[in-house]
């Protein structure tokens, strides 16, 4: 696993060195969708390098997008002067609207197209090699001390460009080493990351940052440490449940900034707050049950996946042994299947020698017990539909009414203080 899993580690590192910075001068700017618009913007060029004849992670694709994005990053530039007649975001929007939808037509001429579409969005960092990452950390390192040199203007120009205005600093020029530096990074990170994982890199660490501190310093700190952090969390819930490791990471992402928020509004919420807000959820599942119930209820299904007697307790003594009878048939006949399916792949594979007679009788044995499994969970699924109908009352009233005699409990002084005042 170290050794497979090394190289887009180091990735995502370099990734954060050089995205984390970025993040935090595009949300200090509010442009926060510029990220994809010039990486859809680059995936636009890529496109057209492709119909061309050229392959994805040749040079010539490098050259296309980059000279897309350096244009479109030329453009937002010069839109920020403009923001009064037309706003910056609105300008961004539109040229990722336009690519994105360019990019799939010349994608549908070229041959096959829907997997360098896919190619594009999730990227490859698994595969990424040793050259390919000394390049990029190269290219990164310059752009940083590009931009350390220059630090003061380009601060000045994010962070504060009504007093950089004010004084008669040149912003459009900083902008425009800004945004072609930018392109620059963009246009590289989307070749090994693709759209979305850049995307991710360059807000979700920034956003954290700004929620949690204060000073630009301890910002780029605390975003450098969450990008390196999500990045292993990310490659290690891939290796563990055999995940595309793309939209792993991404997903590890979306859910350190799920969990930011979720902290963060504890942080203000009081006792009494939270007590409502737990309690407003039996309230929500009951009168789910009582409204709908043939809906879907997953929260009740995982209660009655770990504790069956809790689906039993609404059975019928009939119901109950057809149910588990059913339980066992299923969990016996899932254990056969995979050792079935295991010989099935030997033979595929030639690991194991069989006559072609047999291999065709294994598989029809395969196919048939597979159908009997089926039947099996649709007597379950039939049962259950039974079960929600008879806890509609017995099961989503009881609840219903917990949830809402807590709350009521809970602002009880509040609902007498409003009552005092309309008197």
């Amino acid at each position: 696993m170290a050794e497979l899993l090394l190289l887009p580690f180091l990735a995502g590192v370099v990734l954060t060195g050089i995205h984390a910075y970025f993040g935090l001068h595009v949300v200090a700017r509010g442009i926060i969708f510029v990220d994809l618009s010039l990486a859809q913007v680059a995936a636009l060029g890529i496109a057209i390098a492709i119909l061309a004849g050229h392959a994805v992670d040749s040079a010539a694709a490098y050259w296309y997008a980059l000279t897309f994005a350096m244009s479109a990053a030329l453009l937002f530039a010069v839109a920020r002067r403009h923001a009064q007649v037309i706003g910056q975001e609105v300008v961004i929007g539109i040229v990722y609207a336009v690519c994105a939808a360019l990019g799939v037509i010349v994608l549908d001429r070229a041959p096959q197209g829907a997997e360098h579409i896919k190619q594009i969005l999730i990227g490859s960092i698994l595969t990424v090699g040793t050259e390919q990452l000394r390049h990029l950390a190269m290219l990164y390192a310059a752009i940083g001390v590009v931009h350390w040199l220059l630090r003061r203007p380009l601060i000045e120009a994010s962070f504060h460009p009504q007093r950089a205005a004010a004084r008669g600093a040149r912003v459009l020029l900083w902008d425009m080493v800004f945004y072609g530096s930018f392109a620059l990074v963009v246009t590289s990170s989307v070749r090994i990351a693709g759209v979305l994982l850049v995307f991710s890199y360059l807000i979700v660490p920034a956003a954290i940052a700004c929620m949690l501190a204060a000073t630009i310093r301890a910002r780029l700190l605390l975003a450098w440490l969450l990008g390196v952090v999500m990045t292993a969390v990310g490659l290690a819930a891939s290796w563990a449940w055999d995940l595309p490791t793309g939209p792993a990471l991404v997903a590890a992402f979306g859910a350190a900034t799920a969990l930011t928020c979720v902290l963060a509004v504890l942080r203000r919420t009081s006792m009494r707050q939270f007590g409502s807000a737990v309690a407003v959820v039996p309230a929500m599942g009951g009168m789910l049950i009582m409204g709908m119930p043939q809906m879907d209820q997953p929260w009740l299904d995982a209660i009655e996946a770990a504790a069956p007697q809790a689906q039993e307790l609404f059975m019928p003594p009939a119901d109950v042994a057809t149910r588990r009878d059913a339980a066992e048939a299923i969990a016996h006949a899932e254990k056969e299947l995979v050792e079935l399916r295991a010989r099935d792949q030997d033979v595929r594979w030639g690991a194991v020698q069989m006559p072609e007679e047999k291999q065709e009788r294994l598989r029809q044995y395969i196919a048939a017990r597979a159908e009997i499994v089926a039947g099996d969970q649709l007597v379950l699924r039939e049962l259950r539909r039974q079960t929600r109908l008879r806890q509609r009352w017995r099961l989503g009233a009881p609840l219903f009414l917990l949830g809402v005699a807590a709350c009521l409990l809970l602002n009880r002084r509040s609902i007498f203080a409003r009552a005092r005042r309309r008197r």
